[in-house]
């Protein structure tokens, strides 16, 4: 088992399941954890060699650059709408990530 993966999977699907956490729970403290989950999965990916990294780390830049400034807008504007809009981006990012993940995963098994 490759525990590398292992990690960066989790934190790509813990960052997910805060962001629908947030969007069911307008809080800024759940924003806060997706933003920084999201983060942390971004920063392990920037290793990662193999077949889909660069699209795997470009999904996770992108809902990085919506998390960070929905974050702003919910705290120093106090703009709950752009912050779900924003939030909203993020999720469709990370949903391709788990779906390039998925296609990853099929595609390391036929090579066994």
């Amino acid at each position: 088992m490759d525990w590398g993966k292992v990690i960066y999977v989790f934190f790509s699907l813990m960052s997910l399941t805060s962001i629908a956490g947030f969007l069911y729970e307008h809080s800024a403290t759940a924003l806060f954890m997706a933003a920084s989950l999201n983060l942390v999965s971004t920063l392990l990916k920037i290793g990662v060699r193999n077949l889909l990294s660069a699209e795997l780390l470009a999904s996770s830049l992108v809902a990085d650059l919506h998390l960070i400034p929905a974050f702003i807008y919910l705290e120093l504007a106090g703009n709950l709408e752009w912050a779900i809009a924003l939030t909203l981006g993020a999720l469709l990012a990370n949903l391709f990530s788990v779906g390039l993940l998925y296609v990853e995963s099929l595609k390391s098994r036929e090579e066994y």
